[in-house]
């Protein structure tokens, strides 16, 4: 089993701080990991989790629903949608009674591709936890949120 505080060649002054410093290392180990999966579909992995929250959804939502559904928030969400539209991969749909309100659709395009996505082999970065352990780990983030 992997010990970060050797990965970092770091000692630290208590298991707090270890285990602030080790969640910030592991999210980052993460980040880079699915920077590269999603890199040959062309895509962001935050963009993929708005073409998910749409197909989720099955229908259009507001732009205000989908940042608030985002894992990652993220204040530029407006413009990864500006990317997604220009990759067709969604839509804007103006509302007819509101012209500030403006909903989101996935195209076919943006479906398909979600599928491609799913068919890819994809690393299972909780290979070494079991179900039990994964519950618990899942348990213990919320419970420091």
């Amino acid at each position: 089993m992997g010990d970060f505080s050797k990965d970092i060649n770091s000692t630290f002054p208590n298991y707090k701080v270890k285990a602030m410093l080790n969640i910030i290392y592991t999210a980052n180990w993460i980040n880079s990991y699915q920077n590269a999966f999603f890199k040959p579909f062309k895509i962001s992995s935050q963009q993929y989790n708005i073409l998910r929250i749409l197909k989720g959804a099955g229908q259009a939502l507001k732009v205000q629903t989908i940042k608030e559904r985002m894992v990652e928030r993220s204040p530029n969400a407006t413009r990864l949608m500006d990317k997604l539209c220009a990759k067709e991969l969604i839509e804007r749909i103006p509302c007819p009674s509101d012209r500030r309100v403006v909903h989101i659709k996935i195209t076919t395009k943006g479906l398909h591709l979600l599928e491609d996505i799913a068919k890819a082999e994809r690393k299972d970065l909780l290979k070494n936890l079991t179900e039990a352990e994964a519950s618990q780990l899942s348990d213990l983030l919320d419970k420091m949120r």
